[in-house]
């Protein structure tokens, strides 16, 4: 991974999304890195959409600028 959990945070944020430290129905996407844990699976039980740092990436370079 190149980014920290930091720097992939103001990502989210600058592209107009919010972090949060839990999981819900409400969760759009979990971004897990190299040992995915608890959230992962309960984000996989919940039919949360997991991302790797490559398809963040990816889904905030599709959207526009807020």
């Amino acid at each position: 991974p190149t980014l920290s959990r930091d720097q992939a945070t103001e990502r989210v944020q600058a592209a107009g999304g919010k972090v949060t430290g839990s999981v819900s129905k409400k969760t759009s996407y979990v971004v897990v890195g190299e040992n995915p844990g608890s959230k992962a699976d309960k984000a996989e039980t919940l039919g949360v959409t997991i991302l790797d740092e490559a398809a963040l990436l990816a889904l905030i370079a599709l959207l526009p600028s807020p």
